[in-house]
Parts: structure tokens; sequence; C-alpha cells
């Protein structure tokens, strides 16, 4: 299984150029896995939505595109993205090959007023990549279960980007490990630190957890990058041995 570089980085406020030359630098050695960035990547946590989108077209998502040629690796995170005249916090797959799959935000942050400059999202979306199938989420998400809610073995591990603030840090720690625990899967959770531009502080505590709640990877509070591989055969075999995911209750989402 190819690993998965956490990138726990301190962007500038909404300063794409810039940004796209620090995290072009910082994972500079993560090689041939899936490197995971954080919510926003480019521009921090703003709400200049029309001022900051870019286009499926536009220079971010193409600088991805080189980085994942140049690494061959999975490059994933989320952006500001105008499209059919909406703009989204959009979580975006890219391959090697050029190809790439998204995931726009389901549940925006009103504490922010989000919601007033973004729409939602109305679709889960699941990315197979070789033997491995992951969900993506942001940020936010965390806070509601149904939505990521695993009750078919859909996927082995969900991604977590964000821009989870300090002070509520005791809760993006709970909230991950209950996620891993009640879906039987991986999750694999990657946070800013540093201060933005609304003087908003963040701890980081980007971490991978495994299917019994147990950490595997934490990186802390200070800039970092770090790999985790995950264990596809203990994963089917722990499911094999506590199927609790056949007694899960079925339900429909309205969008």
């Amino acid at each position: 299984m190819k690993p998965f570089y956490l990138i726990q980085a301190n962007p500038q406020w909404e300063a794409p150029d810039a940004n796209r030359d620090y995290l072009a630098a910082l994972i500079e050695n993560c090689r041939d896995g899936i490197v995971v960035l954080p919510e926003m990547f480019s521009t921090g946590f703003s709400m200049a939505s029309k001022r900051l989108a870019e286009t499926m077209a536009g220079e971010t998502v193409s600088w991805m595109t080189i980085q994942a040629k140049r690494l061959q690796s999975v490059i994933c995170g989320s952006q500001i993205i105008e499209a059919e005249g909406q703009y989204y916090n959009r979580f975006i797959w890219a391959e090697p090959d050029g190809s790439f799959r998204h995931y726009d935000k389901r549940h925006l942050f009103r504490m922010a007023d989000e919601q007033k400059y973004y729409a939602a999202g109305q679709s889960r979306s699941v990315v197979e990549h070789g033997d491995l199938v992951v969900l993506p989420q942001i940020c936010y998400d965390l806070r509601f279960p149904a939505w990521s809610r695993n009750t078919g073995n859909d996927f082995h591990a969900m991604i977590y980007v964000a821009n989870w603030p300090a002070a509520r840090r005791q809760h993006w720690l709970t909230l991950l490990k209950a996620r891993a625990i009640e879906n039987i899967c991986y999750v694999v959770a990657v946070n800013r630190v540093g201060v933005d531009g609304n003087d908003v502080a963040y701890d980081g505590d980007s971490c991978v957890i495994d299917f019994r709640g147990e950490t595997l990877l934490d990186l802390g509070s200070e800039e970092a990058v770090a790999n985790c591989k995950l264990d596809i055969p203990a994963l089917t075999a722990y499911r094999e041995a506590f199927p609790a995911y056949l007694d899960a209750d079925q339900f429909d989402i309205s969008y």
C-alpha cells in the first residue's frame, strides 16, 4: 500500500502564488504516495470567495497536476473554486495521469458565515485508487456522522482536510476517533498550524487513526511532513471478526 503523506502547513493569508511555491518545497520528497494538503491550502480559510476563486482550469489546479506528475503521487486538498456561477470549497484529488475527482464541502461553517459565500455540495464522492477506496470530507463535515456513515463498507479510509481552530482541538481529536470507530475504517486528518488573517490560531493535530480508534501518527502542533501506510488486510480481518456494520441502520439523506 502506498503511503499517505500528511502536510501540516502554515500557509500565508490569501496568497496563492506564495503558497504554491511554499508547498512545492514542503512536498519535494513525497513521492509515489498520496499527498494530503489542508483545507483551502492556497488561501487560508477566507470568505473572499468572489475575489480568490479559480476555475478547474486555473493556476492552482494546474499546479496540482504538475506536482502529481512530478512526484508520481496523488495530490489532494481543498481550494476555492468557481463553477457554473457558484463558489465552492472544493476538495480536489489529482492523479499523476492528469485526471481529477472532486468533492464539494457539504456542511458550511455558519459560525464564520461560510454559507453566505459558498454553495453547499450535494453529493458524496468516493474515490478509488488502486485497491484503496477513500471518502473525502472537509472540516465541519466532521460534526455530522450520518454524512460519513460507512454502512456498506464502501470505503477503507476517510480523509479530513481542515482549518480547525485550536480553541476546539479536543472536539477535533474526539470526533476523529469516533468516526474511525463507528465506521470501522482508517481516518487520515490534516489540519493547518499558525495564525490566519482573521487572527484565528490553529494547533495542527494532524493524524492517522486506525479502525480501533488507535492513533498511528500524530504531527503535534508545529509545521511538519510525515507519512503513514495503511494496512488494508488488517482492516478486512477486523471487519470479519467484528462485523458491527451488519447491524447498522439504513437511511437516506435528502439534498
